[in-house]
């Protein structure tokens, strides 16, 4: 059809134009195409045709399947010329305008980002979406480009062929599927399947091709009685069938371990009809019901409640003749329109309509470049793999709908918790958030949001972020927002510790450079010397307790345990660390502990009784933490070659830190009792008790020196028993 010649290619792209837009200046644009013609005169496709022919077809599709405008089509038209020619956007905005030649703009550095190989995948995401802020048509044109270039992939070598299908699959369908656009969502996945698993996809075109006149046959006997019940009440309608899509279908398959034959949805259509009114929907619902039987678990309604891209349905599953089951959807047309062209739709009726087209007046539009920004402007310095990781839960995890006291909508991934809900709110929320009240009941605060849930997010001025939120959350605003939070806090106390320490130095005549600090804060069994500072920002440690402790390590004739030789290797160190452990009493009874280099780790505070295990380091022995420590966990991939067995002596002594978090009803006398049920345990010291209310709510942090496991929970039962306490756990850092 295309490249018979520039006239006829002119003439065509004018006379589907009149067909298909609302809004449409032939002259503009003619111009347009006589332009990116002379433009692109010199260069071929890898088909061997004209280059024309792709701008050309990218402006067809942005005219037929995105029903757009003719600005869209214009910049559609010139997307390339500016890339691949020496025109300037300077000229594109001389010739057609500043709202073309920023649309043409956004679209030359989106692609000038996926030409580079140094961008990561995750920064490319970043740089496409925040460029649609300013007009969400850059990218319908780049899904245009995309999918065109999708279907007149075979010219290319293989290599490259699998390098734009997987990117296809992993970036662009994602995003159409959010913008809304399902048919071009369900086009570019089934393109990108067929490159990336060709001989699967052929055997699944097989298999349904052979049973399509079946499936054909069934469907026809199944909406029969339907199509008649809508005549009868004077119902506009449209049925078809649903198609299925291949690699849909590829996906169950694979996720549910299941055979074509065993998936139900193969049967299905989609009742469309022609009203304004979006009661009528759950109308026909209610007809159908009356012929089939309904499988009420397999019930949606997404016309209440639309999903986070707009689309809205009602969607159920009936018995049909033979026990089959079918899947049957029921939208009005505007629905339909949307579900297939999505944000596009809103652009074409408000043209319709005869109401000035603008995107940035769109509410809808706003609501979505405010996602936008939430999720991407918050990115900070977080690993490119983190972000992508991230970004594909955005898109694909299941979404509940929850509520504020007010009754604001907020929509929120599977799994979401009070403080995800709280940093949706914002971010200041987040940080401040103490407690929750789900349907009007306290509840902890990883407790799991279901839909329909009413929340309330209670705050105090001086909380701030605990460092094991980050495992009960799952948007990514969320674990952004705690991770910097925990950076910065973390940064400030180290650079107040080290102050600290250069006044306390230099009062005590202290002179040492910060290499000989390195080595002496190993042998006060710290990490690092940030960790030294860290302590000292804290108040762990005191500025008298650590001179004193430096000045003996640097005592004439005193043994220098950290500057011996670190091992040349992992393994060499594991050995040499298990020969000094022999002498530790975590590990063997009876057996002197003078010969080693041990601590235990702050982050989760070991006492005898819990499980431990022992992590190897450099300069400091070996470090013992709980054996479900988060920082263990988390890392564990990592350091797996420097982890060690280790055991309490059966014999051991001593007193062990133990921190403490308390939450519960805020009441007068509720400090004393507190103190009162800890002291009345025999041998238990507290170290400190800070209280903070809000609200009726209080929590509290208790440290308590302990002698084993035992020994805490007894404390834990006393503060059970106390009236208001609504949960007590172990406190981790």
């Amino acid at each position: 059809m295309w490249g018979r010649s520039v006239d006829e290619d002119c003439a065509y792209l004018i006379a589907e134009g009149r067909k298909y837009l609302v809004k449409f200046d032939e002259d503009l644009v003619e111009k347009a195409f006589r332009f990116c013609v002379e433009a692109h005169k010199h260069d071929v496709r890898a088909s061997g045709e004209p280059y024309y022919t792709h701008p050309a077809q990218v402006a067809h599709i942005v005219m037929r399947e995105i029903p757009l405008d003719d600005i869209s089509v214009v910049a559609a038209l010139l997307h390339d010329v500016v890339e691949d020619t020496q025109v300037s956007v300077r000229d594109i905005r001389a010739e057609y305008g500043s709202e073309v030649a920023e649309i043409v703009d956004g679209a030359t550095k989106i692609s000038d980002v996926f030409k580079s190989r140094e961008i990561t995948q995750a920064e490319s995401y970043r740089k496409l979406l925040l460029s649609l802020v300013k007009d969400v048509r850059v990218m319908l044109i780049k899904f245009a480009d995309r999918l065109h270039n999708m279907r007149t992939i075979e010219s290319l070598p293989p290599e490259r062929q699998e390098r734009m299908a997987r990117e296809t699959l992993d970036i662009y369908a994602p995003f159409a599927h959010r913008f809304g656009l399902g048919s071009i969502k369900w086009e570019l996945e089934d393109l990108s399947f067929k490159v990336l698993q060709r001989t699967i996809y052929d055997d699944i075109k097989r298999q349904l091709n052979s049973t399509r006149e079946e499936r054909e046959d069934y469907i026809e006997k199944f909406s029969k009685p339907i199509a008649e019940r809508l005549n009868e009440h004077g119902i506009a309608f449209e049925i078809n069938g649903r198609p299925k899509h291949l690699y849909s279908i590829y996906t169950k398959t694979v996720l549910r371990n299941k055979t074509l034959d065993e998936l139900y949805d193969l049967f299905a259509i989609r009742v469309i009809i022609d009203t304004n009114d979006n009661n009528d929907c759950f109308f026909v619902y209610g007809l159908i019901s009356e012929i089939y039987t309904p499988v009420p678990e397999r019930f949606k309604n997404f016309i209440s409640v639309p999903k986070k891209n707009g689309y809205q349905s009602l969607h159920t599953t009936v018995i049909g003749t033979d026990g089959k089951r079918v899947e049957v959807q029921i939208r009005t047309r505007a629905m339909h329109d949307y579900a297939e062209r999505g944000v596009a739709a809103h652009f074409r009726y408000k043209a319709q309509s005869g109401a000035t087209a603008s995107w940035i007046d769109s509410k809808d539009l706003e609501e979505w470049a405010t996602w936008v920004r939430d999720i991407f402007e918050s990115a900070g310095d977080e690993a490119p793999k983190q972000l992508m990781e991230s970004f594909r839960l955005n898109l694909y995890q299941d979404e509940i709908y929850v509520f504020t006291p007010k009754g604001d909508l907020r929509i929120l991934p599977r799994g979401a918790t009070p403080i995800d809900f709280a940093f949706d709110i914002h971010s200041a929320v987040g940080a401040r958030c103490v407690g929750a009240k789900v349907n009007g009941r306290i509840v902890p605060l990883h407790h799991h949001l279901d839909t329909g849930d009413q929340v309330e997010i209670l705050t105090s001025r001086n909380q701030t972020p605990h460092r094991d939120w980050e495992r009960h959350v799952v948007t990514h605003k969320a674990k952004t927002h705690i991770r910097r939070i925990l950076n910065e806090e973390r940064r400030r106390h180290v650079a107040e510790g080290r102050d600290i320490w250069q006044k306390r130095a230099k009062k005590v005549g202290l002179h040492i450079n910060e290499d000989d600090l390195e080595r002496l804060a190993y042998q006060l069994k710290y990490e690092s010397r940030s960790d030294f500072y860290l302590a000292l920002g804290t108040g762990s440690l005191s500025s008298e307790q650590a001179s004193t402790m430096i000045l003996e390590l640097m005592r004439p004739g005193h043994e220098h345990e950290a500057a011996h030789e670190p091992p040349t290797s992992t393994d060499e160190h594991r050995d040499a660390a298990r020969e000094r452990a022999e002498g530790i009493y975590i590990v063997g009874d009876n057996i002197p502990t003078t010969k080693v280099l041990f601590t235990y780790a702050h982050c989760c505070n070991p006492v005898p009784g819990d499980e431990i295990i022992g992590v190897v380091t450099i300069g400091s022995g070996i470090r013992v933490h709980r054996a479900n420590c988060h920082n263990v966990s988390d890392i564990g991939d990592k350091i797996k070659d420097r982890l060690i067995d280790v055991r309490w002596s059966k014999h051991q002594r001593g007193e062990f830190f133990a921190g403490i978090k308390i939450t519960g009803d805020d009441r007068p006398g509720m400090l004393n009792d507190i103190t009162s049920a800890v002291n009345s345990i025999n041998n238990t010291n507290i170290r400190s008790l800070t209280i903070d209310a809000y609200d009726s709510i209080f929590e509290g942090n208790l440290t308590v020196y302990v002698d084993d496991i035992g020994h805490l929970q007894r404390i834990f039962d006393k503060l059970y028993h106390i009236k208001g306490v609504r949960s007590v756990e172990r406190l981790e850092r």
